[in-house]
């Protein structure tokens, strides 16, 4: 192959983009070794542009079992010795390694923040035999070919290694803490049953169960206070409009009643009519956590699936890079090219033309900066291929919130009016947009709803048609939901950009909490109790904090690897000697929770039949098939019982048919989209199913 230069990228579908911008003819060739795709472009000299998958290397337990904590001597390995089900690793590092033997540069071009550079150090250093001091370092923002071909042209000329230490120690010191106590928590459950569960709780985990489970207590201790609204409505013009009292809350019922019988069917006089114009500015551009709750808000999609879309539109070209801090969009990014591009598409043109026709462009920024990173926006490229729906959605959303920050600002009115009926006081209120500014090129991700009332002057009368009293609870505090606990993190400075999503998943997955409004388990429940009992500092968010600023620091070369680490181990060691000094009743109390919970993850709904015991999904030992049956018929009272599928995963939904009424369960076959199963053979909704097939 001769002298070349080898480019690290972080995935094959960003090398494949790489290799085309810097091939000079565009079409670079696709080779494979070991069912590894790279690629070989030409631009003065030969490019090797090789793809990892993500992390190729990990941390593990330097030496020793399993079975036993603390543990805080470690390696960094490739993931196929580490992790069941990487074991294709293990051709992508060799990849690297036969790939290196005749490079004389080297280049990484993984995602310039934390972890991309953290995968590119640790290929260089690791798979290609210490090349991460040599080695050159491209930065970039967008996989567009022009800023390509200029990172290239142009690299940074080395690694930037406070990044790298600053990757090394999060990724350390999350394993310190992972490691002791997930195995704290499953050891001491299985030396206490003799079976094995996998729990788990971490340096970001512990405090984001923390935060969830207070509001759970919060939810849960709430009494409810009765209280009174009134509700009105006023008549002008033969049309009939919503009127307010002038308490919001009345605290008993007698005063309300006053009130209604006071005002009902009478007339009043407007005494005051207040109109206020009001300029709303333009949003700031997308960070991550502004595009996720964006997404969430309008699409319902979880933080953590926005980020992966937005990532595919990363590599399809489409967005920048999504896992960003900043609010700012430096003028270098070229607006007006971005828009000129963006005009293209038919949804798009006169937005864009009305912006260009601007003598000039300046966006509304927020104070957040990102050091690596623009703010998320569009490129102006168009879709190669027709976008699936998630990727569309997310795409228009950035493309318009691109736009719209460019806007002028918005003027809206809002007319309040004050209502005397026998001494009592009663406002209507209207609004209505004078001017849309921004709010036309952010359209349909805007809720406003206009109310407009007719011309109102000081003096007019106006009759009441109606004057309602509403009986009214306070309510517990709301639950968070996966957009609003992201926020919550963020404000607590636990986890970063790119780990949050994948935290809150952590926290469905190990049965922590459930439901869209987050609901915590009682398993969640225990582990936390245990955790604040036997080792509160690793549910602190003031601890979390505290290290993430020390790793802040370590990226601005303030603060030291080592001195963290050691820091980490001194603060682990007491809390896990406490630990082990109450193993028996930690592992008791765990176990009694799994067990239970376990059970009422089997429960479908109560026996139709018998009406006594419950319906649940019961393994047989016999013949090792899985049914439902009545939990009855192991007192001798219900021998109900009906089939299941064999093949894929069944679990409880707590629905009922809505034919029948009969509870259902959710069927999951691989290669097939879930469905609900009723399993009652006389539903029917089954004989109108047949009849179709």
């Amino acid at each position: 192959m001769g002298r070349y230069t080898l480019i690290i990228t972080e995935k094959p579908s960003a090398a494949r983009r790489i290799a085309e911008a810097l091939d000079s003819q565009g079409e670079p060739e696709m080779l494979r070794d070991n069912g590894v795709p790279y690629f070989v472009a030409h631009r003065n000299r030969k490019l090797v542009v090789v793809p990892a998958l993500g992390h190729l290397y990990t941390i593990v337990h330097e030496r020793g079992k399993r079975n036993y904590y603390p543990v805080f001597n470690f390696k960094w390995v490739p993931r196929h010795l580490a992790e069941r089900g990487a074991k294709a690793i293990r051709m992508w590092v060799e990849t690297f390694s036969k790939l290196s033997h005749n490079a004389d540069e080297f280049v990484s071009a993984c995602d310039y923040d934390i972890e991309g550079s953290l995968i590119g150090y640790c290929i260089l250093k690791f798979a290609c035999y210490k090349k991460e001091d040599s080695a050159k370092r491209m930065k970039f923002s967008t996989l567009m070919k022009s800023e390509l071909e200029q990172a290239y042209e142009e690299p940074l000329p080395h690694l930037d290694f406070a990044l790298i230490e600053a990757g090394r120690t999060r990724h350390e010191v999350d394993w310190l803490y992972g490691i002791n106590l997930s195995r704290a928590l499953t050891l001491a459950t299985r030396r206490w049953s003799g079976k094995y569960s996998t729990l788990s709780t971490g340096r970001v985990q512990g405090p984001t169960l923390q935060v969830l489970t207070t509001r759970e207590k919060a939810i849960r201790s709430f009494v409810p206070t009765p209280y009174w609204e009134i509700r009105a409505e006023a008549e002008i013009s033969n049309s009939v409009y919503e009127a307010e009292y002038e308490r919001k809350r009345i605290e008993t019922r007698r005063e309300a009643d006053d009130v209604v019988r006071a005002c009902a069917g009478k007339s009043g006089e407007v005494t005051k009519v207040n109109v206020r114009k009001v300029r709303q500015k333009p949003p700031i551009p997308f960070d991550v956590g502004a595009l996720q709750r964006e997404a969430y808000s309008f699409f319902g999609y979880t933080p953590r699936r926005t980020l992966g879309i937005a990532q595919r539109l990363y590599l399809d070209a489409l967005i920048s890079y999504p896992r960003t801090s900043s609010q700012k969009l430096p003028p270098i990014i070229d607006y007006k090219k971005i828009l000129n591009s963006l005009k293209r598409k038919t949804a798009y043109k006169k937005l864009a033309l009305n912006l260009l026709e601007k003598e000039s462009l300046k966006p509304r920024e927020g104070a957040k900066e990102d050091p690596a990173h623009p703010a998320v926006y569009s490129t102006g490229n168009l879709p190669e291929k027709p976008l699936g729906e998630p990727e569309r959605r997310v795409w228009d959303l950035v493309v318009r919130r691109f736009m719209a920050v460019f806007g002028e600002e918005a003027l809206k009115e809002s007319l309040k009016v004050r209502l005397e009926v026998d001494g009592h006081g009663f406002f209507l209120r209207g609004r209505r947009i004078l001017k849309e500014g921004w709010m036309e090129f952010y359209k349909p991700y805007i809720r406003v709803e206009e109310v407009l009332l007719p011309r109102i002057e000081e003096g007019d009368v106006v009759r009441l048609r109606r004057v309602l009293r509403e009986d009214k609870f306070t309510g517990p505090p709301s639950r968070y939901n996966p957009s609003s606990l992201l926020k919550k993190m963020e404000e607590l400075g636990i986890g970063t950009k790119a780990t949050r999503a994948d935290i809150i998943q952590t926290l469905y997955n190990r049965g922590y909490v459930r439901d869209e409004g987050i609901v915590v388990t009682e398993l969640g429940f225990d582990v936390i109790e245990i955790l604040s009992k036997y080792a509160p500092k690793v549910i602190s968010a003031k601890l979390t904090q505290e290290l993430e600023s020390k790793m802040e620091q370590i990226q601005s070369n303030r603060e030291k690897r080592e001195n963290v680490l050691a820091e980490v181990v001194e603060q682990l060691k007491p809390q896990l000697n406490q630990f082990k000094h109450n193993e028996d009743a930690i592992g008791e109390a765990l176990s009694k929770t799994i067990k239970r919970a376990r059970t009422e993850e089997r429960v479908v709904g109560k026996c139709p039949n018998c009406g006594t015991g419950n319906l649940m999904i019961i393994y047989s030992r016999k013949t090792r098939k899985r049914f439902i049956g009545c939990s009855s018929y192991f007192k001798g009272l219900c021998n109900t019982s009906f089939p299941l599928p064999q093949r894929g995963t069944v679990k409880t939904v707590g629905n009922n048919c809505k034919v029948c009424g009969w509870p259902q369960v959710l069927v999951w076959l691989r290669g097939r989209k879930p469905w609900n199963l009723c399993f009652n053979p006389d539903c029917s909704l089954k004989g109108k199913r047949r009849k179709k097939q």
